[in-house]
């Protein structure tokens, strides 16, 4: 069991973790921004599905590997590369109007699947859990996977107090771009180019 000054110090960094401009809250803001509260939503519980497969990876092991390989990190680096130059595409041919506004991008659980995938094709997100968790694991505080798992828990939740947070007030901005076409092109216009330039920033990524 993680002792609890522990859990208490990674708790608050991962809340500042979360806080910090990245891909995954930059996307939030865009969905959230362009079709509303309950995309943000569903877009933040797919990044933190994403988290706990990245946790229970370097509790196996798995990371380590990624971060060894060269290959196995470029093929993760150019598929989330390959997607997010997919969801700009998206964005930018995305419809306008009052129907188009009012309806979320796809399916719930599309929308979800992208937060997901978003999350999962990042591999610094994994690389970054295996050099970030091992700081607040103690041998004496039991078996290193049990409290890597602990770790990722915590850092899920906060992710979505702090995500769900920005899902909800850049919906009450988008409100706003709703009522009108031109402001939901420009954002379209805008969510396309934030995610060329996410793109761009993963394909420069080193390990």
């Amino acid at each position: 069991m993680l002792p609890l000054d522990t859990a208490l110090s990674f708790f608050a960094l991962s809340v500042l973790l979360g806080l910090s401009p990245g891909p995954d809250n930059v996307f939030v803001l865009m969905q959230s921004a362009a079709h509303g509260r309950r995309a943000g939503w569903l877009v933040t519980l797919g990044l933190c599905t994403g988290l706990l497969a990245h946790t229970a990876a370097v509790a196996l092991g798995l990371a380590a590997v990624l971060a060894a390989s060269p290959l196995a990190f470029t093929a993760l680096k150019l598929a989330g590369a390959a997607y997010l130059i997919y969801l700009a595409w998206g964005a930018w041919r995305a419809p306008v109007g009052p129907l188009a506004a009012r309806a979320v991008p796809a399916s719930a659980w599309r929308t979800y699947a992208r937060g997901v995938v978003m999350n999962l094709s990042n591999p610094k997100v994994g690389i970054f859990f295996l050099a970030f968790m091992p700081q607040f694991v103690t041998p004496e505080a039991g078996p290193v996977a049990q409290q890597v798992v602990q770790l990722g828990a915590l850092f899920v939740l906060a992710t979505l107090l702090v995500f769900g947070g920005f899902a909800w007030f850049a919906a009450l901005v988008g409100g706003w771009f709703q009522r009108s076409p031109a402001a939901q092109r420009g954002l379209n216009r805008a969510a396309a180019a934030v995610f060329v330039g996410l793109a761009a920033r993963l394909l420069w990524a080193e390990r």
